[in-house]
């Protein structure tokens, strides 16, 4: 009796083993996280406008929440919202794609001066673009400058041991 408990215990490590072991493999191929995804991206980056679609689910949702307060899922609201907006005729949705219009024109007018401003490095010329280079290099995140700070400090630890 006490064999059988030990290889039923081995077969559970063995088993667990194998599954770290096809993490790891897997690990090769994984898409990269939101951070490592965010990383290059400028916040102060324009977001783009949402369609007449996104437009008119702005009211549904609203309306919808109005009638039905209870109702706590998203996705009984995207649904609905869907239904409506394929019965709605060509007249009815007019209003969300010229409201979704003046969006696309204001994203459109705020990414010019937001390509100007990356381009021409705000007006000041080649002095201006040497600053934001210099202020760009002394830009480290708290985080590695108290990593710096950390390593520093166990250097002169160890050496006054």
């Amino acid at each position: 009796m006490k064999g059988d408990k030990s290889k039923a215990g081995t077969s559970k490590k063995d088993d667990t083993k194998l599954s770290v072991k096809r993490k790891a493999a897997g690990a090769v191929g994984k898409k990269p996280s939101k951070r490592e995804k965010n990383l290059g991206k400028d916040p102060n980056k324009p977001k783009r406008p949402p369609s007449a679609f996104f437009v008119f689910m702005e009211e549904f949702r609203k309306q919808f929440q109005e009638k039905n307060p209870n109702n706590k899922l998203v996705s009984v609201v995207s649904k609905a919202g869907g239904a409506k907006w394929k019965t709605m005729s060509e007249a009815d949705k007019a209003p969300y794609q010229a409201k979704a219009a003046k969006r696309k024109s204001d994203y459109e007018k705020n990414m010019a001066a937001y390509n100007k401003k990356a381009e021409g490095g705000g007006g000041g010329g080649e002095n201006a673009s040497a600053e934001e280079e210099e202020e760009e290099g002394s830009d480290k995140s708290k985080s590695e400058v108290e990593d710096e700070e950390e390593e520093g400090g166990a250097e002169e630890e160890d050496d006054e041991e």
